[in-house]
């Protein structure tokens, strides 16, 4: 399970993942991320947001998105669930303030885990510029 102060909730969240941040497509998946903006980045739901600490950097943060063209609830849940537990093995290389969301695509019902692994870690070492090693953490 993701930590509760990792979690992406707010709708604004994604957009500014999603609409401001960059993003590296995989066969299986897309994934944004919008590095820190410092204080003129935070969004109104943070001041609201008991896990942003005012004084302090926001932890990196992430969200999923696994729409219905992936399958059944079954093998989305089972996605949404395989997805958190990679970004949460991954979430101390992603630099403090960060907002990462993970589009899952549809070939990703029938992935592995390994697969999936392979393609997150290629994803996020293009966008936190690291060459992508085979079973190498971000």
């Amino acid at each position: 399970m993701l930590p509760p102060v990792n979690r992406l909730r707010h709708r604004d969240e994604f957009a500014a993942a999603v609409r401001r941040g960059r993003r590296a497509g995989r066969p299986l998946l897309v994934v944004h991320y919008r590095r820190s903006a410092g204080d003129a980045g935070r969004s109104a739901a943070d001041a609201t947001d008991p896990y942003v600490t005012p004084g302090g950097a926001p932890p990196p943060r992430a969200g999923f998105v696994v729409s219905k063209a992936v399958g059944p609830a079954v093998v989305r849940n089972r996605v949404k669930r395989r997805l958190r537990h990679l970004v949460r093995d991954r979430l101390a290389a992603l630099p403090d303030g960060s907002l990462v969301v993970v589009r899952a695509l549809p070939p990703a019902a029938d992935a592995d885990f390994a697969d999936l692994a392979a393609d997150l870690d290629a994803a996020l070492g293009r966008l936190l510029g690291r060459s992508a090693q085979p079973g190498a953490k971000p």
